[in-house]
C-alpha cells in the first residue's frame, strides 16, 4: 500500500525539516524525488541521502518566489521527466508578530514566499498535469489557518490563503483528474524551532522547548516524519476519493485545547 513507484515528485522547501521528511519517505516509497530548495547545498545534502538509500533524486535550486525563475525550473524539470505526477508545496517561511508590530516589510516578505510561491510553482505544473491527464497537488498549510494564534498575524494570514487556494484548485481541475488538498499541522520539531530557541531564550533551550511541547494537547510537538506519513497517503493511489480536504495533524490543538 501507498506506493508512489513510477511517480515523480516535486517538493519544495526539501532541504531540511518537514520537506526534507516528504523527500525521503516519498523516495522510500519508489518515487523519483526533485528536491527543491533555495538552498542548492541543502538540497543536494536531502538528495544525496536519497541516493545514498538507493533512491531517485535530483536536486534544483529555485527561489519560489520568483515568478520567471519557478517557470523557467518547471520546464527543465518537465524536459527530462515524462511526467510530473505529485507536486508538494512545502516552502514557506514564518513570522513571529501582530498587527501593529508587523512591518510592511515583513507582510511583503511573507507572502512572496508563502502565497505567491504557492501559486508560482502550482500554475508551473497544472497545465503539464492537465496534458497528461492527472496529477497531485498537496499544500502545506497550518492550524493557524483555522484557529487564533497570538502573535502570528502575518503568517496565519498567509496560511489562510492557502487553505483558500487548495479548494479553489482543487474544484477548478476535479473534471481534469487532479486532487489538490492541504495539511494543517501544530507545532512540529524542526531546525527552526530549535533556531527560534537559540535566537529567542540563550541558555534557556530546554526549559522553552518543554514548555512548547507541553502547549500542545497530547503532550509533545510532531516528529517531521509524522507529517511526510500523511503526506504519502494522500499523495498516493489509495487516497483517490480525497481532495478538497484540509487534514490537521495537531496533537488536538484545534478541537481539545
Amino acid at each position: 500500500m501507498f506506493s508512489l513507484a513510477h511517480k515523480t515528485a516535486v517538493i519544495t522547501g526539501a532541504g531540511s525539516g518537514i520537506g526534507q521528511a516528504i523527500a525521503l519517505l516519498f523516495a522510500r516509497q519508489g518515487a523519483h524525488v526533485e528536491v527543491m530548495d533555495l538552498h542548492m547545498e541543502s538540497a543536494q545534502d536531502t538528495a544525496d541521502q536519497i541516493i545514498a538509500e538507493g533512491g531517485s533524486a535530483r536536486a534544483v535550486a529555485c527561489d519560489v518566489g520568483d515568478h520567471a525563475h519557478v517557470k523557467a525550473v518547471f520546464e527543465e524539470i518537465g524536459l527530462r521527466r515524462p511526467r510530473l505526477d505529485i507536486l508538494v508545496n512545502n516552502a514557506g517561511i514564518a513570522h513571529i508578530g501582530t498587527l501593529l508590530t508587523t512591518t510592511e516589510a515583513d507582510l511583503d516578505r511573507l507572502y512572496q514566499i508563502n502565497v505567491k510561491g504557492l501559486f508560482n510553482c502550482s500554475q508551473a505544473v497544472i497545465s503539464r498535469m492537465v496534458t497528461q491527464g492527472g496529477g497531485v497537488v498537496l499544500n502545506m498549510c497550518s492550524i493557524a489557518a483555522d484557529m487564533g494564534l497570538a502573535d502570528r498575524f502575518a503568517y496565519s494570514m498567509t496560511k489562510g490563503a492557502v487553505l483558500t487556494m487548495t479548494y479553489s484548485i482543487a474544484k477548478d481541475y476535479l473534471a481534469h483528474g487532479i486532487r489538490c488538498n492541504c495539511i494543517s499541522p501544530a507545532r512540529v520539531h524542526t531546525p527552526f524551532v530549535d533556531g527560534y530557541l537559540a535566537r529567542t531564550y540563550p541558555g534557556q533551550e530546554a526549559e522553552m522547548f518543554a514548555k512548547l511541547s507541553a502547549a500542545q494537547p497530547i503532550g509533545r510537538m510532531a516528529q517531521p516524519m509524522e507529517i511526510a506519513s500523511l503526506a504519502v497517503y494522500l499523495c498516493s493511489d489509495e487516497a483517490g476519493f480525497i481532495t478538497g480536504s484540509a487534514y490537521p495533524i495537531d496533537g488536538g490543538a484545534i478541537h481539545l485545547r
